[in-house]
């Protein structure tokens, strides 16, 4: 915001002095007229009270405000609708929007606003949170954003970026809101946000080159949904939770070039889903050191899916660990580099020589997981004593086995682990979901510790 800053005027708009407390239109110029008063540039320090929207920016200026400065919508349109180029809106309380979806009501709108910056707001009661278009280089960060009371599918999106390339969205908290939207915006960097409660948590679509980092996604429907998109690097987030009618912790769309690593997916409906990704000719993805924990399934591929790379992730006590979904040859993928492989709760092999590697191949062919992929209604019997004796037939009677969906020539032994370094909350304290998540998975890795490991699926 150097552009803004080179004016070096600051406006004071001072109360008159009066007996008890008044809203700030009455005591003083509208928050609007402050801004048509200013020349470019200026910067207002906007004074404690409760101002009515909507407020128009539509030349280069910083407005600061404080925990006692509140903007408020009345219910009706934006709060504020940005047309500038160099605008910040910094330290307000931002509430009440209109609720139309068609015209997409927002706390703040912004339309060919390049180097917008939202910073350390508070929105209540809003449709969308943060909406721009056509505004390159911003930055919406240190934000709570919260939503209506409305259906889930009423709601509007807590931050939508359309056609707003290289622009940050990071120390974020959003809550409730339907989506969070990035599309059409290349370069795009998401990180230390807490994001939960909504439909898709994070939600890509023809937005190359994007960097997603030490995010908490959690107990939304879909935790991230990254579609059309090339060249997205997803590290050390936690995706926890997410557990809708799809609850992909990730789901990936046509995507290419995709490298996710250090993640954690706990507690999903589905840890990772792969649909058609990578899609170009020649193109390979990786996904390395993640855990994949207590997920119905840890991943599932479409059976087309091939050229990708899993190395070195940790598979604990998935419901299924890995699952293909539908008829069709699966093949393709790597599971095992050099001497390194996966870790696999359910490996029922051994390590003579004591490197950390198994002596045998894991295969996975299970055969009641291999019924639930192509008919996911049979999920119903899951643990179940039918479930169990299926299983059991075909460890009888190999005639009835099926055939390993992948095989990994160096299991590991234990799994390599990191707690995840993702935000708790907004002042970044511990949250309890957190912690008891992670707690869990790091007392699976010591019971999976040479001399510690209990038995389970004949692991000994």
């Amino acid at each position: 915001m150097t552009g803004v800053r080179k004016a070096g005027v600051v406006v004071c708009v001072a109360f008159a002095a009066i007996a008890g407390p008044v809203l700030a239109q009455d005591a003083a110029p509208s928050l609007q007229s402050m801004i048509d008063e200013v020349a470019a540039g200026s910067v207002i320090e906007v004074p404690a009270g409760t101002y009515s929207g909507p407020i128009v920016i539509d030349k280069p200026l910083t407005l600061r405000g404080g925990s006692v400065v509140v903007v408020d919508g009345g219910g009706s349109g934006d709060v504020f609708y940005v047309s500038s180029a160099d605008v910040a809106i910094e330290g307000f309380t931002i509430r009440n929007t209109g609720a139309s979806l068609d015209r997409e009501n927002a706390g703040v709108s912004a339309d060919m606003a390049p180097r917008l910056v939202v910073r350390d707001n508070v929105f209540e009661d809003v449709l969308f949170g943060v909406f721009i278009r056509n505004a390159e280089e911003s930055l919406i960060t240190g934000n709570v954003i919260g939503a209506k009371a409305l259906d889930l599918g009423r709601r509007g999106d807590g931050i939508r970026l359309w056609e707003s390339p290289r622009s940050v969205i990071e120390h974020n908290t959003i809550e409730g809101g339907r989506d969070t939207v990035m599309w059409f915006a290349d370069d795009v960097v998401v990180r230390d946000n807490v994001i939960e409660g909504g439909r898709y948590g994070l939600h890509f679509m023809y937005s190359d080159g994007a960097l997603i980092e030490r995010n908490r996604v959690s107990n939304n429907s879909v935790g991230a949904f990254l579609m059309y998109s090339r060249d997205v690097v997803v590290r050390d987030n936690l995706f926890e939770g997410n557990f809708g009618p799809s609850g992909y912790g990730v789901g990936l769309k046509d995507m290419d070039g995709v490298t996710a690593t250090g993640n954690h997916f706990i507690g999903n409906r589905v840890g990772l889903y792969l649909d058609n990704s990578p899609s170009a000719a020649g193109v390979t993805q990786r996904f390395d050191a993640n855990v994949f924990a207590y997920n119905r399934t840890g991943v599932m591929f479409l059976p087309s899916v091939a050229n990708n790379t899993l190395t070195l992730n940790a598979f604990i006590d998935n419901g299924e660990q890995v699952g293909v979904q539908g008829s069709g040859a699966f093949a393709g993928n790597t599971w095992t580099e050099g001497t390194s492989g996966n870790y696999w709760s359910d490996f029922a092999g051994y390590d003579a020589d004591g490197d950390g590697v198994g002596d045998l191949t894991y295969r996975s062919a299970d055969l009641f997981s291999e019924l639930t992929d192509d008919h996911p209604e049979l999920r119903f019997f899951d643990e179940t004593p039918a479930a169990r004796a299926i299983g059991l037939a075909a460890e009888m009677f190999p005639v009835f086995r099926p055939r390993p969906k992948l095989e990994d020539t160096a299991p590991l032994m234990a799994p390599r682990l990191v707690a995840p370094a993702v935000p708790g909350s907004a002042d970044g304290s511990a949250v309890p979901g957190l912690a008891v998540g992670t707690g869990l998975v790091l007392v699976a890795a010591l019971l999976a510790a040479p001399g510690g490991r209990r038995r389970r699926h004949g692991v000994a």
